[in-house]
């Protein structure tokens, strides 16, 4: 097993005695994509052809397929990655990838997260508990309405307030202005803030990438230090030359558009958007509004903290119809270096807002303490 070949593991749904074939042409399709036969140049065969290292039955029927992929095939791209891990073979209903581990080299070119978990802390002033989040909803509202909802959680003490991913450029609320009046809100209750805190306004990217060139150059020169991208939506591309191309930055990964496909969760969302420059990544709790389940979702989280050579660890994002009731729970299951996002759950107090962030806050600060005294 060479240091310079991509490591990836396919989920096969064949009966057992078709596994090996089928793992050798799903070799062929995601390298080369023709048959070995064809192939005049040893080398090609030698050292480009995707190598199947063994396939191993499964309980439930499935066998899994353990293959190695030439990094030469994929240089820096990280929409490239994903093409020779799984480009063609999306296609096919038989195959899901499961796992995927980068050579070093390869992970340390694409970057990982700008800050990570331990840089995120530092500017937001959060130690020895979990983080705290919210998102900017509903979509149609107006600036003033944002702008409110901002100063009021940045005012509670909250360490990130997110624009809703479904922000974009819209007439009731356009971007230069969103971003200008929220990130005056931030800064305004910044100064008020006693407790040594601050918070980070995270305005949501969209369009090609020269309009998010635009809106990250607006939006840094107002002192916005951070952005919501979803790297399926922009393409996985794009977010990693933002996220190289501005690595004084936070980057928070929204994961719209991730299940669209048989790639598993916590190799999509916790092993690649990480690599490609994610300081936090979303993902939907499991006994929230989506189906996850609660393994797939610990999963996710090991993915975005596990040890990778040269790359930062970044911080889970549990979230998806989350609530202040669950605080503790959540803390115990995935540890302080999470970020907690409410989003709905706290909106829904209306009048009562300020209140309600408040107590999100004290419950987040005193499942820290009771994690500090158990430790």
């Amino acid at each position: 097993m060479t240091d310079d070949r991509v490591l990836a593991t396919y989920r096969l749904r064949v009966p057992a005695d078709q596994a090996a074939g089928r793992a050798e042409a799903l070799a062929l399709e995601q390298s080369i994509e023709m048959p070995a036969a064809a192939v005049l140049d040893e080398r090609v065969l030698r050292e480009v052809v995707a190598r199947v290292d063994r396939v191993e039955p499964q309980p439930d029927g499935s066998s899994l397929a353990h293959l190695a992929l030439s990094a030469e095939s994929i240089g820096s791209d990280a929409g490239q990655l994903l093409n020779m891990l799984f480009g063609n073979s999306s296609l096919h209903t038989d195959v899901t990838l499961e796992q995927v581990a980068l050579p070093p080299a390869l992970a340390q070119r694409f970057g990982g997260p700008n800050h990570g978990v331990a840089g995120v802390r530092a500017l937001t002033g959060a130690h020895g508990r979990a983080l705290t989040c919210t998102a900017l909803k509903p979509i149609g509202s107006t600036v003033d309405a944002l702008a409110a909802l901002t100063r009021t959680a940045a005012g509670a003490g909250l360490d990130l307030v997110k624009d809703d991913h479904g922000w974009a450029d819209q007439t009731s609320a356009p971007f230069d202005a969103r971003v200008t009046a929220c990130q005056t809100a931030v800064d305004d209750a910044n100064v008020r803030r006693r407790d040594g805190g601050r918070t980070l306004y995270l305005p949501s990217l969209s369009g090609h990438h020269g309009q998010m060139q635009r809106q990250i150059e607006f939006a840094r020169q107002r002192g916005v230090q951070g952005f919501l991208v979803a790297p399926m939506v922009c393409g996985v591309a794009t977010f990693n030359a933002l996220a190289r191309e501005h690595r004084d930055c936070v980057f928070m990964a929204h994961p719209a558009l991730a299940g669209a496909g048989a790639l598993a969760p916590p190799m999509l969302l916790g092993t690649l958007l990480r690599s490609f420059g994610a300081d936090a990544v979303i993902f939907p709790n499991h006994g929230g509004r989506f189906s996850y389940a609660q393994q797939t979702c610990q999963a996710i989280a090991e993915a975005a903290r596990r040890p990778m050579a040269g790359i930062r660890p970044a911080l889970p994002v549990p979230a998806g119809g989350m609530s202040v009731e669950r605080v503790t729970e959540i803390v115990h299951e995935y540890g302080t270096d999470t970020v907690l996002l409410i989003g709905g759950s706290l909106l829904i107090a209306r009048d009562q807002l300020a209140q309600r962030a408040e107590a999100f806050v004290a419950a987040v600060h005193a499942a820290g303490n009771a994690s500090a005294v158990a430790a």
